[in-house]
Parts: structure tokens; sequence; C-alpha cells
């Protein structure tokens, strides 16, 4: 039995079935890890979040940014554009299905010495508050508060904290970080702005992964998002997200030996 992690799928299904082929990946014996965004850009997001869901307890995932998106115009909080890859979804007749499963995921899993997140951790949390922090923010996702957590997820900046309910403002920035965080400033603030490589960093900011006095664990770190950052691996972190949606590729580890296997996008 194998278990492999993947990385940004971002509907792109033709690479991810050409990756599984890769893999000699058998859904009897061995289990799938996605660290997010397993829809949106690529054409056919749809038939990803069904083959997802088909493999019940062979696939453990978080959720990203995109698929919170999803969760956003599902819930009637913006539209989607007139030709996003998402309407696919949302006029599907299992749409509800789909939906509320993805509701019931998490956003951040623990697989032995292994965390998958979609972004990435504050420095000062520990493994298990991360893992707390997503147990809350599914809890909202499946109860009344849902529509407002979406709701404040599409503001481009956080606005003053008075306007988001009390029960809600850490649940907000835990979302927001937890799926959206690249780098910090030096002081320690939270940075969503910038997506360039790290070759191109402004000295103002640092990889969320580096900043001074983060919290380490035994455990290492497996997270997508930042496609401009690629395939990084240093100790206690590895980077999965290569870009597939954009012609790039579509990465994957096998978390027994650590071997990696890429699949050029075929979308």
């Amino acid at each position: 039995m194998s278990t492999f992690a993947i990385g940004d799928i971002h509907g792109c299904f033709r690479t991810l079935q050409k990756l599984l082929e890769r893999l000699a990946f058998d859904p009897t014996q061995d289990r799938i890890l996605l660290v997010g965004d397993l829809v949106n850009r690529g054409p056919s997001s749809l038939e990803v979040l069904r083959w997802a869901k088909q493999l019940g307890t062979r696939i453990n995932l978080v959720l990203g940014n995109h698929d919170l998106r999803l969760l956003g115009y599902a819930a009637g909080i913006t539209l989607p554009k007139k030709d996003s890859p998402l309407k696919s979804v949302l006029n599907a007749p299992d749409c509800n299905h789909l939906i509320n499963w993805l509701r019931h995921q998490p956003l951040v899993y623990q697989e032995g010495t292994f965390v998958l997140v979609h972004a990435g951790l504050l420095p000062q949390w520990t493994v298990h508050e991360a893992l707390r922090f997503s147990q809350e923010i599914q809890d909202v996702l499946q109860g009344p508060l849902a529509s407002q957590l979406l709701e404040c997820l599409t503001w481009k900046s956080l606005p003053p904290w008075k306007s988001i309910p009390p029960e809600l403002q850490r649940i907000v920035a835990s979302t927001k970080i937890l799926t959206q965080i690249r780098t910090m400033t030096r002081n320690g603030g939270m940075n969503f702005h910038y997506v360039g490589p790290l070759t191109q960093l402004p000295n103002s900011l640092i990889p969320w992964f580096s900043f001074p006095g983060r919290r380490k664990a035994t455990s290492t770190i497996l997270f997508g998002h930042w496609a401009a950052l690629g395939l990084f691996q240093a100790p206690g972190i590895l980077s999965l997200d290569t870009n597939c949606a954009r012609g790039g590729e579509l990465t994957a580890i096998r978390l027994e030996d650590g071997q990696l296997f890429h699949q050029k996008c075929q979308d």
C-alpha cells in the first residue's frame, strides 16, 4: 500500500488521470492526499470533485482558497463570471451532494509525521493549534454562520474587526492564513499580496516557512497555493504546487519513500 500526496489540481482532470497512471495508483490498496484547490482554472472541476468524492476513505484532502470560492458561489455570496469553469459544478445535477461533501472537509490534516495545509501556518502556531483552528473552521462551514464566513473571504482586505461578528473574527483570520498566506512582513505581519517567485521577493517580506523563530515540530508540512514557488523542499516543508493549470506540471510525492512524480499538463 502506498500513500501519495498531490499538489493543486485546479480542474485538470486529464492530467490527474495521467499522473495516477504514472503512480500505478490502485484505489483498492493505495491512498491519496490532496493539498487543496481541486477546482477552478482548468476545464474539468466537476470531474475532479466526482473522482475525489467517490474514493471515499481512500482519500483525504484540505480545502484551498478556490474550493472555498466554489462554496461561496454555491451559497449565493457572489456570482461566478460568465466563463467560469466552476459553472459546470454549479449546474450539475449532483451539485448539492458535491458541495455538501466539500463543506465537510478540513483545512488542516495530519497523516503520521506529515501535515497537509493549502497555504501555510503562522510561525507561532503548533501543529496541534493548527488542527484545532481547522476544526473550528470546519464547524462554522457546516453551521448557520457559514455564509458570513464565506462573505468575509471575498473581501480584498480585512475591514476593521468591528465589522466582523466577534464569534467570527478569529475564524476569518485563521481561514485566510491557512488558505492564502505566502509571505510575512519582517515585523510579523501577514501578507496576502505577493505571488511571485523567491528570486524576486522584496526585502521587506519573508516566506512564512522561513520566519525566524517558527515553531518547529517533527512534522513535515506539505502545502500548495504558491505556484511561482514551484516544487520546493527544505527541512520540514514541501511545496507541491507546480502550476499545472497554467501549463506546468502536476506533482505527487509517495510518502513512504519520498519519491517524486511529475506529469506535464494535458488539459
